[in-house]
């Protein structure tokens, strides 16, 4: 039986953390591009991801206000929903509630669970349904019911809206089922029923690709020549942290368990699905272990399981199991949540992400200030461009307190909405390639170099703010030279 009010307390308990620190430091750079591109109105796709997330923060920001807490709350019940999938999970492998309580703990006290909950994500709402096939997988084969296949295929089509990466999961569990059986799910029509509906329902999502030049191929091959050698180099040290360093003892056990247990053999699949998208994982976009975390979910259960059977032949386990627990959770946080003081990030960071967070509002008044230095008929005439969508986003979501003029990027999706109009021969950049402006421009002056003011070593600090005047071609011309894919940087 589930243990509906404890999973409830520890989800909302989740919640109400990631809440209290859902407006420290700032905007992530994907926040606020998703917040541009939301602005723009629905699209059925972008060069870089599908169309879901930015209208899920466009509705946030209609909701609840244009802040950093509105558009973060999708989050946060994306994250309360992971805690309480997780535990229907652990239900349906045979959890006690002792098990169940054990597994909502620390999927919702999880360096992942908590990093999805904080930010707003592709992420975010593709964990969610990673939880939902997986829960439903393990309904049909341990239930023997064909009507979760069903259900499985309807949330994958769903969540191909948000992100492509969750096709990635059905793939590996048929080949885990085709490898580890049981082979007579393949004889069930309504697998294939399935497979159908969410071909029909993603159905827009691969005409947008076939349109549209397969752009998210052309992103994974930019992310893989950008990223990939790092990712991998540091692979094994990341999916350890993944959930946390405590945790990985859980699911590392789990997945022992899923091969050794004879009561999960209908389920070892998801064993053997997860150590061949793993390696998919090495390969796709980068090699970056996140793209596998909701198979780490149903793992971590398992682990909490089999700690629950631990503990029950002794007893002296559990004061055990339950600081390690605790104390764990306490460095997840440390390393998730945004709970060093701002002014100490320079000494004490220990998040790369939240680094990048840190001076968005200084970065636009210091490009307010170099917009404004200039004479008043230039100014008529001068356009905004950033080299990346985190200078873009921030010029475009506190730009309005300078009366900054309209901002333009060739940084993935931004590249497409076209470059400035020819009558724009005055351009103050931020971030752009210095080679490429003196190329492309015949006057073009270093005015100043950001800085947060804090002494924090991310991706602005320093960067070269300039002014250039007088293009040496149309706009339409230049702007080809500008298109680039790629994560923030």
């Amino acid at each position: 039986m589930p243990a509906w009010r404890a999973v409830a307390a520890v989800a909302a308990g989740t919640a109400f953390v990631l809440l209290l620190f859902s407006n420290e430091y700032g905007y992530d750079a994907d926040e606020l591009y998703f917040r541009m591109l939301g602005e723009r109105g629905p699209a059925w796709g972008y060069v870089d991801q599908p169309p879901a997330l930015p209208m899920v923060v466009r509705a946030a920001t209609l909701l609840l206000g244009d802040s950093l807490w509105a558009i973060r709350v999708p989050a946060v019940l994306c994250a309360a929903a992971v805690v309480v999938l997780g535990s229907l999970i652990a239900v349906e492998l045979g959890a006690s509630r002792r098990a169940q309580l054990m597994t909502a703990f620390g999927l919702g006290s999880s360096v992942m669970v908590l990093s999805v909950g904080h930010w707003i994500l592709t992420s975010s709402l593709d964990t969610v349904a990673w939880c939902l096939v997986m829960l439903f997988v393990l309904r049909a084969l341990l239930r023997r019911d064909g009507r979760w296949w069903i259900w499985a295929g309807v949330v994958c089509g769903v969540a191909l809206y948000a992100k492509y990466m969750v096709l990635l999961l059905p793939v590996s569990l048929l080949l885990g089922l085709a490898l580890a059986g049981p082979r007579q799910a393949f004889r069930d029509r309504r697998l294939y029923l399935g497979m159908a509906l969410a071909l029909v329902i993603g159905a827009p999502n691969l005409i947008y690709q076939i349109t549209h030049d397969f752009p998210q191929l052309q992103m994974a091959h930019a992310l893989g020549a950008s990223d990939g050698s790092a990712n991998r180099s540091l692979f094994v040290s990341n999916l350890l942290l993944l959930l946390g360093p405590g945790l990985a003892v859980f699911w590392i056990a789990g997945l022992i368990g899923l091969f050794r247990k004879r009561e999960w053999r209908p389920v070892r699949a998801v064993a053997v699905g997860y150590l061949l998208a793993t390696v998919a994982a090495l390969m796709i976009e980068g090699g970056r272990p996140d793209y596998t975390g909701g198979f780490l979910i149903a793992l971590f259960a398992v682990g909490a399981i089999r700690a629950d059977r631990w503990i029950a032949r002794g007893r002296r386990r559990l004061p055990v199991v339950a600081a390690g627990l605790a104390l764990t959770s306490l460095l997840q946080a440390l390393l998730a949540l945004p709970v060093i003081p701002e002014e100490s990030l320079n000494r004490a960071a220990v998040n790369s992400m939240a680094l990048e967070t840190v001076g968005w509002p200084t970065t636009v008044a210091q490009v307010a200030a170099v917009y404004d230095g200039l004479p008043a008929e230039e100014k008529a005439r001068a356009v905004l461009l950033a080299g990346n969508f985190g200078e873009a986003g921030a010029l475009d979501r506190f730009g309005g307190k300078y009366r900054l003029p309209e901002v333009y990027s060739g940084h993935n999706e931004l590249h497409d909405w076209g470059p400035p109009p020819d009558s724009a021969d005055v351009v103050v950049t931020v971030g752009v390639d210095q080679a490429r402006l003196t190329a492309d421009f015949e006057r073009c002056t270093a005015a100043a170099k950001l800085d947060n003011g804090l002494d924090i070593s991310n991706p602005e600090q320093g960067r070269q703010i300039s002014v250039c005047r007088g293009p040496r071609a149309p706009w339409k011309s230049l702007w080809p030279a500008y298109r680039h894919l790629g994560a923030y940087e």
